[in-house]
């Protein structure tokens, strides 16, 4: 129910937007949006989310460069990265938890109901 678009290539410095619609009959006000990547080798980790009030939390790795957004309207989420750096490099997904999530409950891909299909992120 969630698709995702925006990976690509990008050379070191750059910048790059994410997108994950979600596809009609599907109640973003109920919605947390989360991004999450993976590297070779490397457990899914948490990279920033988004709740139903517009509240944000970001990862530590990505703070300052990262934007997290929501437009309820689209049932879209956004992923803006800028200052892209090698360690970037991954796979990216979108995911959607129907309800609150609490705590550090963002970062664990269990609390989501909802994935995107993944999407490349290139940084070189």
């Amino acid at each position: 129910q969630l698709v995702e678009s925006g990976g690509g290539s990008v050379q070191i410095g750059g910048s790059l937007t994410l997108a994950c619609a979600a596809s009609r009959g599907f109640d973003d006000a109920d919605a947390e949006w989360g991004w999450f990547r993976q590297a070779p080798g490397k457990e899914r980790e948490g990279v920033a989310a988004i709740d139903t009030r517009g509240s944000v939390t970001i990862a530590d790795s990505v703070k300052g460069r990262f934007t997290i957004s929501r437009d309820s309207a689209e049932n879209t989420a956004y992923l803006q990265m800028d200052r892209l750096q090698p360690e970037d490099t991954a796979m990216y997904y979108c995911a959607a938890a129907l309800g609150v999530l609490v705590g550090d409950s963002w970062r664990k891909p269990s609390s989501y109901w909802y994935w995107g299909q993944e999407t490349q992120v290139t940084v070189s």
